[in-house]
This record gives structure tokens, sequence and C-alpha cells, in this order.
């Protein structure tokens, strides 16, 4: 087994200059957001449930809504009941996909959502969370600790997190890796579908495909930031979004605001932000949740989406052109402040 050797200081940008885009750069990042980012319009104004438009999760036959609560932000609360209560209102208002992870502050953001889910309220969603672990063992102990985290005997979706380093899917799929332990909790009926997650590099994606089609193995959903300033640095959207779309593998967008990074650019608002990634062929795009004034953007920005014009997309990635040149506010992409399982190497086994 290779030892897993942090490399994500080779990502840190260069020092932010006062040179734009190139205008032949910038026309390459809009033609290619114009041509591909938009799914077709019956595809975006699909059917809505409580006024929140659904939406196809790939080939799963499934239906999810187009945004989704994110984990991480509804543990962060100091009131666990707090935390309650805006899971419930985002289900009571239309949200049925919720995304968590296994090592979301400490196990709390799981155990928070487990009991909100309480009262009939599980039945209403499709629940998705991920695991670190990269061995067989690892990634059992996980799985098991999730589902007893969350009061459920399945998860939806369960999509193994952090797809950061080249040698993820290699550990992953050898003899003895996590994929061992997810087929076998699918089996068990455990979980109902696989995916992964990343937010370092469009490549490391690319490989964890290719590594999976070599195994004969296909991803049900796979989840990667797609914003504005995306489109112009290392993109997912760019290269993998049209493998995925193609794949019929279900788009789980992420990071539409950065983190909030992006909104500190001064170039777009979060509404604009929110339907960029709506306009692309997402199942779902999952945003951080930490209060009711923020569900209630989060609703406005589903409610008031229309597909966008070709126009609109080029003329909104004009504005983000030149802030997005180095990655400065794409930090997931460039350093190592949000890779937990960097911070935390004994969460992969």
């Amino acid at each position: 087994m290779r030892t897993i050797v942090d490399e994500t200081s080779r990502f840190d940008p260069p020092e932010p200059t006062d040179a734009t885009v190139s205008r032949r750069s910038f026309l390459k990042s809009a033609a290619a957001a114009a041509v591909f980012g938009a799914a077709s319009p019956h595809t975006l104004m699909a059917e809505a449930k409580e006024g929140m438009p659904q939406r196809a999760l790939g080939r799963t036959g499934e239906k999810v809504s187009a945004i989704g609560l994110g984990g991480y932000h509804i543990g962060k609360q100091a009131d666990e009941a707090e935390s309650i209560t805006i899971i419930r209102s985002a289900i009571d208002r239309g949200l049925t996909f919720m995304d968590n992870c296994w090592d979301y502050n400490g196990g709390a953001s799981e155990i928070r959502m487990g009991r909100a889910l309480r009262d009939g309220y599980r039945q209403r969603v499709f629940l998705m969370t991920k695991i670190d672990g990269r061995t067989r063992e690892t990634a059992a102990r996980q799985i098991d600790e999730s589902l007893k985290r969350l009061h459920t005997d399945r998860i939806d979706l369960m999509q193994f997190h952090e797809i950061i380093r080249l040698e993820d899917p290699d550990r992953i799929f050898a003899s003895g890796g996590a994929i061992e332990a997810m087929i076998e909790a699918r089996r068990s009926g455990k979980i109902r579908y696989i995916g992964f997650t990343g937010h370092k590099d469009p490549f490391v994606h690319l490989r964890m495909l290719e590594i999976a089609a070599a195994n004969k193995f296909r991803f049900d959903a796979v989840q990667m930031p797609l914003n504005v300033m995306d489109a112009h640095f290392r993109s997912f959207e760019h290269q993998v979004l049209p493998r995925l779309v193609a794949d019929e593998i279900g788009v789980l967008g992420m990071k539409s605001m950065g983190d909030p990074l992006i909104l500190e650019s001064k170039t777009v608002t979060p509404i604009e932000c929110l339907h960029y990634a709506l306009n692309l062929p997402t199942a779902t795009v999952i945003t951080g949740i930490g209060s009711l004034k923020i569900l209630d953007q989060a609703i406005e920005a589903a409610k008031t989406f229309k597909p966008m014009s070709k126009e609109a997309v080029t003329r909104l990635l004009a504005r983000t052109a030149a802030a997005a040149a180095t990655g400065r506010f794409e930090l997931f992409k460039t350093g190592n402040r949000y890779d937990g399982t960097a911070h935390n190497p004994q969460w992969l086994g």
C-alpha cells in the first residue's frame, strides 16, 4: 500500500496580479459555459414539490430538490434545537436532498440531522452522507456509525469523501479497499447508491472515474465545486461535467459561493451564485444553510430561477473572470485549509 502524501502545497496559487484574464482565455471559458453549461430548459424547470423544483438524479430514477441542504452548517448552531428547526423548516418548504458527512463537526451534524428526521421526516427526504475511510475495515465502521447517528437503517446515497489525492482512487479500489465495504453495504441494504466527492482538482475526479471504469464500476452520483469562478480556473465544469452528463451520473454541485469566499470578491450576489449553479445540468445544488434567513435566500433562488440565456451567462462570467484568474477565491482548490482528511489522516485508515 502506498504512503499517502499530502501534495496540496503544490496547488498554492501565485501572488495575485493586476493582470486580467486574456481575451482569448475568457472567450474560451465563456464559449464552453454557453455551449455546455446549461441543460435543456425542460430539464432545468422540472416538476415542483411545495414550490421547489425537483430534478432527476442521473440514471437512478430518483427525483431530488434542486437545492440541497448542506450538512456542515447545521452542526454549528449553539443550540441543537435551532439546527432541528432549520432542517425541518427546509423539508416543510420542499428541500428533499439532505447532505451530511461522517466527520462534520465531530459527528454532531449527523446526530442533529438524525434527530430532525424523526417523526416522519425521514420518509420525506433523500438522505446522503459521506465517509472518509479508504480501507474496507475503516469504511465499514464509518458506514455503521453514520447509520446509527442518523437513526436510520438505510442511507439513500453514500459517498467517498474528499477524493483529493491522486492515490485516493487506487486505495479505494485496491484489494481490501473501501469499495468492498460500499458494495457489501449496498448488497445488504444499508445504502442504495454510491458516489464520491472532492474539491481539489478536476484531474483527480477524472482519475477516480477512470479507475472505477477499469474495475467495471460506475458511480451513481459525483459531487464537485460548480460556481461562477470555477468556469475560469481548473474547471470542474469544463473538464468533469461533460463526462458525468454523458455517463448519466447524477451531478451534485457544491461551493456555489466558494464557502463563501466568492462573495468576498464583490463581483456577484448570493442569488446570482445559486442561479449560475442551477443553470448547469445539476441534479441538486448543495448550499450551506445555517439560519432561517439563509434558508429564505436559498428558497428564493430556487423559486425565482429561470434558465439563463447564453448572453446572460457570458455577462456573468465576464464580471468574474479577472477575480477568478489565480484561484484566490477558491482556496479549497489551492491549499489544504478545507482538507479535513489532510489534517486528520487517521480518518482514512
